[in-house]
């Protein structure tokens, strides 16, 4: 039998049955029927669930979360679901985040950023400093510096500390998610691997290798990345929720439930 049991999600999420079948009834749920009738959850249910929950106890309305999830999957770009945009509570509005670009989960009005100008008028001059003296960290801090308001003068940074100390881990960490939020996932990869040589022990490198792996359809190796980060820090509650995802996908229902558990109870969400 494919699928999870309401008094399994329930138990899962701390939600009640109640809530589910509420949430059914709103029509942004389409949970399969089992051979008697009952209803059988998807994982991406689970994955919409979870950000009911977050939204929920923010302290947004019900009725408000509901009615925004719904109109939440016509909203999505073609080819991206559910499991590949965040959803979270800014204040009083429902928002969604795909990459750089984030709307209204209950309008879709596009938000932008008004103190990104701001920033920019602030931190461009660093891009004009003289760098003939600084080293590969004071590159790096610049990197760090320029990455909000000029990503590519942030990337630029990155590649000249790395050709002053090519085992620099944090610069390959970041270049790498530069790399990546651009769309180049081999490259970031390649650079998560970098960092990982330089420095076995970066929990943070070994996520977002993880993550690359997965963008590149490279699921096994992307659940080794994954085991990597959680056997670097036990609490990164992300690789487990990303690796019971995977594992769902695989057919592994065991380990799924078992990493959504550790997930669950890292966060909170009882």
């Amino acid at each position: 039998m494919t699928g999870y049991g309401s008094r399994e999600v329930s138990r899962m999420l701390g939600l009640s049955v109640g809530q589910l079948r509420s949430y059914v009834r709103a029509g942004f749920l389409h949970p399969a029927r089992g051979p008697r009738a009952e209803l059988r959850f998807s994982f991406q249910d689970l994955v919409l669930l979870r950000a009911a929950q977050g939204l929920l106890g923010a302290r947004i309305a019900a009725r408000r979360v509901r009615a925004a999830l719904r109109k939440l999957r016509s909203q999505l770009p073609e080819g991206r679901t559910l499991r590949d945009v965040h959803i979270r509570a800014e204040g009083d509005r429902i928002v969604v985040a795909d990459g750089a670009r984030k709307w209204s989960a209950e309008d879709g009005q596009i938000l932008f950023d008004f103190g990104t100008a701001e920033l920019a008028r602030r931190i461009a001059p660093l891009a004009r400093k003289p760098s003939a003296a600084l080293d590969a960290d004071g590159m790096y801090e610049r990197g760090c510096d320029l990455e909000e308001a000029d990503p590519a003068a942030a990337r630029a940074a990155y590649e000249r500390a790395l050709e002053l100390d090519p085992g620099h881990a944090q610069a390959h960490v970041n270049l790498g998610r530069l790399l990546h939020e651009a769309g180049e996932a081999a490259s970031a990869a390649e650079h998560y691997r970098r960092a990982l040589e330089a420095r076995p022990d970066d929990g943070t490198a070994a996520f977002n290798l993880g993550v690359a792996l997965e963008d590149l359809g490279r699921r096994a190796e992307a659940i080794a990345a994954y085991q990597l980060a959680i056997a670097t820090d036990p609490h990164c509650a992300d690789a487990h929720y990303n690796l019971s995802r995977l594992y769902e996908h695989l057919g592994q229902g065991a380990p799924a439930l078992r990493h959504l558990r550790t997930y669950r109870a890292l966060t909170g969400h009882a």
